[in-house]
């Protein structure tokens, strides 16, 4: 059973930084991707990376602002948030897939439990 497990949450004034940490299990899969989801509203994407080639792709929303990496030796993907604001306040999803289509679709293959962060002004 592949398990993702989402650590880094919490609590910030806007403006701020936090980094998101999410480790899985021993594999490897094409691309690990970040996920949100605030109160009322669809999960929506953030941001994604390729295990292999490390390529990356963002939501125009935190383009410039959010950086996601990956840690082979560590099989751990990352997301830093810089420059924090109130509308980035989520429950943050770390996600894994298998195949190449649909990076930015919550169609991912496996999921963690989510990580709260939430802004405030």
């Amino acid at each position: 059973q592949v398990q993702l497990v989402e650590s880094g949450g919490g609590l910030v004034q806007a403006g701020g930084s936090l980094r998101l940490s999410c480790a899985a299990s021993a594999r490897t899969f094409y691309a690990m991707g970040w996920f949100r989801q605030a109160p009322g509203k669809e999960r929506e994407f953030v941001a994604s990376i390729t295990w292999g080639g490390g390529a990356s792709n963002y939501a125009d929303s935190v383009k410039g602002r959010f950086t996601i990496s990956r840690d082979k030796a560590k099989n751990t993907v990352y997301l830093l948030m810089t420059s924090l604001r109130p509308e980035d306040t989520a429950v943050y999803y770390c996600a894994a897939r298998n195949t190449a289509l649909g990076l930015a679709r919550p169609t991912y293959d496996y999921w963690g439990q989510g990580t709260q962060v939430t802004v405030s002004s």
